[in-house]
């Protein structure tokens, strides 16, 4: 694979020592769609002004597409949060959940605002709670959340809760109609 590269280089006329030995992709930049908005709770001080967002995308396979051992798509997380001031105490964690809150994954604490991470569901929620400490061992978030987003395929739903059917409207959950 490499030396078909490296002629088709080659062939462009990048020879001789500067010509690279090993080509990199850069990352691939989410489409509009595949970014997450996450919504802030107001549950702390110093939080209601934070914005942020997560870009959804397919992880780097020579293949094509990454799977998981299960044959789940594999996708990357890039998470940016803004206006966020920083705990007294405490860290920021950033979660991966099932909608129905049915198997949850910490992907990390959020350092200075970005944290990259991966997720293997197709509908999930993320969400950023405020723990005692960096949650490592933890199953779940037992802080209050901060900010939390769905992933555009959880969108996907029933007009159960529309209409004469609603009981608690989409925007509630981070979507504007």
């Amino acid at each position: 694979m490499i030396s078909i590269v490296l002629a088709a280089l080659a062939g462009a006329g990048l020879t001789g020592p500067e010509s690279p030995t090993e080509c990199r992709l850069a990352a691939p930049l989410a489409p509009e769609f595949y970014v997450i908005e996450l919504v802030s709770t107001r549950r702390i001080p110093g939080s209601g002004a934070s914005t942020g967002t997560v870009d959804v995308t397919f992880a780097p396979s020579p293949f094509g597409v990454s799977l998981t051992e299960n044959g789940d798509y594999l996708r990357d997380l890039e998470i940016n949060v803004s206006n966020l001031r920083a705990p007294d105490q405490g860290s920021f964690v950033v979660w991966v959940t099932t909608p129905q809150l049915d198997s949850i994954e910490r992907v990390g604490v959020l350092g200075d605002g970005t944290l990259r991470g991966q997720v293997r569901w197709n509908k999930f929620l993320v969400v950023i709670s405020l723990e005692q400490d960096d949650a490592s061992t933890a199953p779940r978030w037992a802080g209050p959340i901060i900010l939390r987003g769905m992933s555009k395929s959880g969108a996907m739903h029933t007009s159960a809760g529309h209409g004469p059917f609603e009981t608690e409207n989409c925007a509630s959950y981070g979507f504007r109609e």
